[in-house]
């Protein structure tokens, strides 16, 4: 037998190749990273309310997330045409987008994080070019319909499928990654969380398009802001007690600090 055969005939000693991360996995520990960003940490000790506070900003992610549409709305109801049964659109736009301006500026000033602040005079900017191409006022909240219908869609999908963007989320929060599914209990509870979540979206859509085909942009516009935050918030409550309920505070903590200290 030649050397070269005997070579062939010997066992590898180079480890094993690691395994390609499944879609499931991926997307997970995206979701999980994103929420231990927004503040929803297990391994905090922190009530339930101080968590959801933090996750929404405080009191300035409130100011960022309301004061853009409701300048917006006061601007256009304001300078309303009883004639022309319009306001000054190009004015409404710009203070409406100067203001999501001008909350970036302050956090790159300050040196904070400027994500949400960008996410936000990006989504204006583009919703006011969208109105201003159109010059109808309504159109100002369009692009909206699309996020929440995208949305909307993504969570009731990933339910129907057996994989919900909630669980997905809490297991690699928790330090489970997706070990959850072999759990009946959790699969459930995160089953109808997601579906909540999806319905929760759609139901913004059913009551805000019909005021968007009936042009009544006032009436839009206190409702984007109505069921926003003060929708959002309470949810975003309900859904944290209830997955922290599906875990032993110790085991949780625990994990998520092992998880954390990989």
């Amino acid at each position: 037998m030649s050397s070269d055969e005997t070579r062939d005939e010997r066992p590898s000693l180079d480890p094993p190749a690691p395994a390609e991360p499944r879609a499931s996995e991926l997307i997970g520990s995206a979701l999980g990273a994103a929420a231990r960003r927004a503040g929803l940490d297990p391994a905090q000790q922190a009530s339930t309310g101080h968590v959801v506070w933090h996750a929404i900003g405080g009191w300035r992610g409130i100011i960022e997330s309301v004061l853009p549409s409701l300048v917006f709305v006061i601007t256009f109801t304001a300078t309303q045409d009883p004639a022309a049964g319009t306001g000054n659109l190009p004015l409404s736009l710009a203070l409406s987008v100067g203001v999501a301006a001008l909350f970036t500026v302050v956090r790159l000033i300050w040196r904070s994080n400027a994500s949400p602040a960008l996410g936000g005079l990006i989504a204006a900017a583009l919703a006011a070019g969208l109105a201003l191409w159109t010059g109808r006022g309504e159109d100002n909240f369009l692009l909206g319909f699309f996020i929440n219908g995208g949305y909307g869609t993504a969570f009731l999908v990933s339910a129907f499928i057996g994989w919900p963007i909630i669980g997905l989320a809490a297991g690699w929060l928790m330090g489970e990654a997706t070990a959850w599914r072999a759990d009946r209990r959790k699969r459930r509870t995160f089953f109808w969380l997601t579906l909540v979540w999806g319905l929760f979206f759609f139901t913004k859509l059913a009551v805000q398009l019909p005021f968007y085909l009936a042009g009544d942009v006032t009436t839009l516009g206190v409702l984007k802001i109505a069921m926003g935050l003060p929708l959002f918030a309470p949810l975003l409550a309900v859904t944290w007690l209830v997955v922290r309920a599906c875990y032993p505070r110790t085991d949780a903590v625990s994990d998520a600090e092992d998880s954390g200290a990989r």
